[in-house]
């Protein structure tokens, strides 16, 4: 016998990087057979979605495996006149979904803590980085559930798969975008590994890597706070910015939040300057060209704020050195990640210096971002803390931000 098996595939603006979303879309006299390929609603499962990869994956492709698995087990069966009446609600929501006018929810919706209020987190990247953040955010018990959404080709290996074997509390391991569904947070870790022959060519990879990445997992958690711990993480953060379309305030790199905790402890710990350390930041360009700065401070006398000035600037020089001969290995970015997740999902208002869109800051007028102090909660950056008008960190920051643009304006988003 032959089917005609009606289907609809919703293609998103990531493709052909990202797979399609597939549903049934039975007509007033089927019912939907739901098995191990299909859901009650009619979405489509398969393994070639999940194992969706450019450029050896296409539509041609996804469409012989449905007629394939189809042939083993049909998803569609013919209603008495009677029961297709009560398919109409059934039709009406799946109409909705198909014309992209309701957002898509996960299989399952599970109560949390916090008045009902379920605290998710995906990481996207199974790389020793994801792992790293995966641990750390499970050991700081900040989400109720967390999905590493593991994009590498083949079969789970490495550190995904250990998380399976020995089955960490919580985590779901997933190559399928819609397992990050309602995250509040989405952390990205992922590095593209080519063969690229120079730097803008290693970052343009990254940019096409995010190109499949962001649109997918913005579709599927449109009010989360996007975390960005992949390198150049200021570029990124800002790629991931203009993919997502996501206001400014959801879009955070991890920046120089590290760099910043460890600075307030050397100076508290190490060199017993304890009162300094608490305005105490590390802000602008990850990497070399970082700079410790303070939150600005009410001094009424202009010979006191300059007398406050000189006396802290031999203590921040010893601390930085001291900072200079600090790595930052997966395990410490992954701590950090975790710190930045537990303010945002708790809302704890707390201050980090994290990448932000810079413009309007210190006279940088394009769209960088660079690291600077904020306060972080459920709906990501609330406020920037202001700096300290300091010539030499202003200039750091200027010169930064103008390095960042001509690369960015280098880019084929």
């Amino acid at each position: 016998n032959s089917y005609n098996i009606p289907i609809c595939l919703w293609i998103l603006d990531s493709h052909p990087f990202a797979p399609p979303i597939c549903f049934l879309k039975p007509t007033a006299n089927m019912g939907i057979a739901v098995g191990k390929h299909v859901d009650a609603r009619g979405r489509i499962y398969l393994p070639y979605l999940q194992n969706w990869s450019h450029p050896k994956s296409t539509l041609i492709g996804l469409i012989k495996e449905m007629i394939a698995k189809f042939e083993e087990e049909l998803p569609l069966y013919s209603l008495s006149s009677s029961d297709a009446a009560r398919q109409s609600e059934l039709l009406s929501y799946i109409a909705k979904i198909t014309e992209g006018e309701t957002d898509m929810k996960p299989r399952n919706k599970m109560g949390g803590r916090n008045g009902g209020c379920f605290n998710k987190i995906t990481v996207v990247g199974a790389g020793e980085l994801g792992i790293a953040c995966v641990l750390a955010i499970a050991a700081k018990g900040v989400a109720d559930k967390l999905v590493l959404l593991d994009l590498s080709e083949g079969a789970a290996k490495g550190g995904a798969m250990d998380l399976e074997i020995f089955a960490v509390p919580n985590v779901e391991i997933s190559k399928d975008f819609s397992a990050s569904a309602d995250s509040k947070v989405v952390v990205l870790t992922v590095n593209s590994l080519g063969n690229a022959q120079t730097y803008l060519d290693v970052i343009q990879s990254n940019v096409d890597l995010f190109r499949g990445i962001i649109p997918a997992v913005s579709h599927y958690s449109q009010n989360a706070v996007l975390l960005v711990a992949s390198h150049p993480v200021e570029v990124m953060t800002f790629v991931s910015w203009k993919l997502s379309s996501f206001p400014k305030s959801r879009v955070i790199g991890v920046g120089a939040n590290l760099d910043s905790e460890r600075l307030q402890y050397i100076l508290t710990n190490l060199l017993k300057a304890e009162v300094l350390a608490k305005d105490a930041w590390v802000v602008g360009e990850q990497g070399e060209d970082k700079v410790p700065s303070w939150t600005s401070c009410n001094v009424a006398n202009q010979t006191e704020a300059m007398a406050a000035r000189n006396s802290r600037e031999q203590v921040a020089n010893r601390a930085m050195e001291v900072l200079k001969g600090k790595g930052q290995r997966s395990w410490s970015v992954g701590l950090s990640v975790a710190d930045l997740a537990d303010s945002i999902v708790k809302d704890k208002r707390k201050v980090h210096s994290v990448s932000t869109l810079a413009k309007g800051c210190c006279n940088i007028n394009s769209e960088v971002f660079l690291s600077l102090p904020c306060i972080l909660g459920t709906s990501g950056v609330i406020e920037v803390v202001r700096l300290e008008e300091d010539p030499l960190v202003q200039e750091k920051l200027q010169s930064s931000a103008g390095s960042i643009h001509d690369l960015q304006q280098q880019l084929k988003l």
